[in-house]
């Protein structure tokens, strides 16, 4: 048994006990209360239940720790550990009936993340994984992808509201220019899931918040994958920008958008 198991297998039951909650609503869109917090950001009643469901059954379980969600407010814990919660990663397909979308489940001691866990109801697929402990898709160990060039494969692509977004099209165009083909669903959490099962070779996103990410962060450096490895300090309050991706084909990715991110030269 590994440090975290018990919270692993916890979790994985958690996620997809939301997830049956979360297609119960799904099933009913017609009759669903959709909000607007901003340009492209939505809230729907599913989005706030489900949420409300996972922090009851983690203060039942695990009083004492941390949570951070989406829709609700943070409580603080006395343990050093912080579960941190997207009930439904991408809202925008989920209210149109799109089924791209996924309840997302972390926990962090520190603000290093030591589970993740990221369960696609509309599938069944459950990718999951633990610090030192390996990354697996119901049951089956995933890999990274073993692409070496922009070329082979699909990368995904992100942007934020919350920056700047004209570069994106020059990232696009840089990328058609290598050979590379860009991908997106818009859910990042599921790309990251992708990333991590090796069906992208990898993902960028000038802006994730933690709850989008660092469930998907761990899975791909616990399949084989390299990340820009989000500053624990600061990742639960303010995010990270995410450049993920097989090891092979990292260095390309990176720079691909190290400049346009501003990020440091590897």
């Amino acid at each position: 048994m590994t440090t975290h198991s018990e919270r692993l297998t916890f979790t994985r039951e958690l996620a997809e006990r939301a997830g049956k909650l979360g297609m119960e609503y799904f099933r009913k869109l017609d009759s669903l209360t959709i909000e607007a917090k901003g340009h492209q950001d939505l809230v729907s009643e599913a989005d706030r239940e489900v949420e409300l469901f996972v922090r009851r059954e983690l203060a039942k379980a695990y009083p004492d720790d941390g949570v951070v969600g989406e829709e609700h407010a943070p409580t603080k814990g006395t343990t050093g550990y912080d579960w941190v919660i997207d009930p439904i990663d991408g809202t925008a397909n989920f209210v149109k009936g799109i089924p791209a979308w996924c309840v997302v489940i972390a926990c962090a001691r520190d603000g290093v993340t030591v589970i993740g866990v990221i369960h696609e109801p509309s599938t069944g697929e459950t990718f999951y994984g633990e610090k030192g402990g390996g990354a697996w898709l119901n049951g089956k160990p995933m890999r990274a992808s073993a692409s070496k060039s922009l070329g082979d494969g699909s990368l995904g692509i992100g942007f934020s509201n919350r920056r700047e977004t004209a570069a994106v099209p020059g990232l696009i165009t840089d990328l058609l220019a290598k050979g590379g083909v860009f991908f997106r669903n818009a859910s990042g959490a599921l790309m990251l899931a992708y990333v991590a099962s090796g069906r992208l070779i990898g993902y960028i996103e000038n802006h994730m918040n933690a709850w989008d990410c660092i469930a998907g962060l761990l899975l791909i450096e616990e399949a084989g994958g390299r990340i820009v490895t989000p500053d624990p300090k600061t990742v639960l309050k303010e995010g990270t920008v995410v450049v993920a991706g097989g090891a092979d084909v990292y260095d390309d990715i990176y720079a691909l958008c190290a400049k346009t991110f501003g990020l440091e030269k590897a």
